[in-house]
């Protein structure tokens, strides 16, 4: 009787840690270090950005300046919404500490449309593919919300440097919105609500 009831206790454990395992199977290792690395890139971003802003006041750019500063919120966003999935899945993100150089505006600019260009070509498109095949759906949500973002970051930077190239910088936008939820940004007013998130205009943040 003995054996035959530990046998049971037995069977019954097993059971037991295969459905708990199917219910929370254990954090994806790939894109674990994929959340990590947006972390750490979204975070430099968004000082590097503030950074570049403080410059182009320098430099008597204001509008560019605005564009920077809208997009240093859209990244810290981004950070955060990584951060919390990365916590979700019960790993802690280790301390960072931005590297970057700040040059003149239009080096400034030229770099970001570099880094927005690699984040919609290869960063987060390999971390969605990733996070997809091994169904992390809280990841995957949060580089969804950045990819789209950064797509629309890229065109802002590049017609930004067109605009300076051309000595046409006086006609860039004097006013940005940003959506809290997923860093959306558009140059101008916003709709009722966010085209990525559905967020309402009334939770958006202004830069002007």
């Amino acid at each position: 009787m003995k054996l035959k009831a530990l046998l049971t206790l037995f069977v019954s454990f097993i059971i037991m840690s295969v459905l708990n395992y199917a219910a929370n199977p254990p954090a994806d290792e790939a894109t674990i270090k994929n959340i990590k690395e947006a972390i750490t890139g979204e975070t430099t971003a968004s000082a590097k950005y503030a950074a570049y802003a403080k410059k182009a006041k320098e430099d008597g750019y204001h509008k560019i300046a605005l564009l920077f500063e809208a997009a240093s919120k859209s990244e810290s966003i981004h950070a955060g919404n990584h951060r919390a999935a990365l916590e979700q899945l019960g790993v802690t993100m280790e301390k960072i500490t931005p590297k970057f150089e700040v040059k003149s505006t239009k080096e400034n600019l030229e770099d970001a449309v570099k880094g927005e260009s690699y984040e919609v070509s290869t960063m987060y498109p390999n971390f969605i593919k990733t996070a997809n095949k091994n169904k992390v759906n809280i990841a995957l949500i949060s580089f969804n919300y950045a990819f789209q973002t950064e797509k629309k970051h890229k065109a802002l930077y590049q017609n930004a440097l067109d605009q300076l190239n051309a000595g046409k910088q006086d006609s860039l936008p004097i006013k940005y919105m940003v959506c809290t939820t997923c860093g959306n940004t558009y140059d101008g007013e916003a709709p009722n609500r966010c085209g990525i998130s559905m967020t309402p205009k009334d939770r958006f943040v202004t830069i002007e």
